[in-house]
């Protein structure tokens, strides 16, 4: 180290330390490949394992707060008490066939009130006289609570298979003819008169512009109205009803078998999720089938 004095200070110079030698093949960055599907499997299956989990650690604190007294096992029961009572039922019982009823009226109202109430709310297209006349009507019925109907439609329909059909149909043809309309209501006036303008006719801008463009708002309605339907079957069971999970709950509570009335709860919630998980496929069908990207 060299010392230099200049002006009165003192400037220090150091030497500057030898450059090792980089080989070229370490300059190199290696390329970085993100797989994006890859990565989101590992994201499913991560939310999978943790819902699992989740559901698990439940059952299990459930079983142990019933066993130890944290909770009362007469109102709580059990899981195991409840698996017992399910295989009894199901191997004894009519739980199969209470199943099947109540899958198929449900089912069967929300196909109807899904079709027909898509087809009202497309009708508003043609007429725009027709829309605004029976616009009001459509936002009253939204309104009015439907399950209060529920005892008019087992007189009407007696207490068999359709009138829980009937309120199960109740229950999802309003919202399906509501989202349609609006579906229809945001249809792009810019597009119909270009297809007009190309010597389109009525019917086919309606086929290649009005259906496609509502149909967002359509697929949207499915989930809600899944369990619409539902509720409005169920709803139907606990009036009247000789078959069904509701008929079966309402039977276990007047005699006070709790572990049946959980039985019925827990097949419910099993039946909803089996259902919901359906229309999430039909969602992802109808909308490959238009071109539409869901989120």
């Amino acid at each position: 180290m060299e010392s230099v004095q200049k002006k009165g200070y003192v400037i220090h110079k150091l030497e500057a330390a030898p450059v090792q030698a980089v080989k070229p093949e370490k300059l190199q960055k290696k390329p970085v490949i993100i797989d994006e599907e890859a990565a989101r499997r590992r994201t499913r299956r991560i939310i999978g394992i943790g819902r699992l989990s989740v559901a698990l650690l439940i059952v299990l604190c459930w079983e142990l707060f019933t066993r130890f007294g944290w909770m009362d096992p007469y109102y709580w029961s059990s899981p195991l008490r409840i698996m017992s009572t399910t295989w009894t039922q199901v191997t004894e019982g009519t739980l199969l066939e209470d199943i099947a009823y109540t899958s198929s009226s449900t089912i069967l109202g929300f196909i109807g009130g899904t079709v027909i109430g898509s087809l009202l709310g497309l009708s508003f297209w043609w007429s725009r006289k027709f829309a605004g006349i029976s616009e009001p009507f459509l936002i009253l019925l939204n309104a009015m609570p439907k399950l209060a109907l529920a005892p008019v439609l087992v007189i009407l329909l007696g207490i068999g298979f359709f009138s829980k059909v009937a309120l199960a149909f109740a229950m999802t043809v309003v919202v399906a003819a509501l989202s349609a309309h609006s579906g229809v209501q945001s249809v792009d006036k810019d597009m119909e008169k270009l297809m007009y303008s190309l010597g389109a006719k009525r019917h086919q801008v309606f086929t290649k512009v009005v259906i496609p463009w509502a149909m967002p708002w359509m697929i949207s309605s499915l989930r809600i109205n899944i369990a619409l339907s539902l509720a409005g079957a169920i709803v139907g069971e606990f009036i009247a009803s000789s078959h069904g999970i509701g008929r079966m709950v309402i039977y276990a509570g007047t005699i006070l078998d709790i572990n049946l009335v959980w039985v019925g709860v827990v097949v419910l919630s099993v039946l909803s999720m089996v259902m919901y998980a359906g229309v999430v496929l039909l969602e992802k069908w109808l909308s490959k089938g238009y071109g539409m990207k869901k989120a």
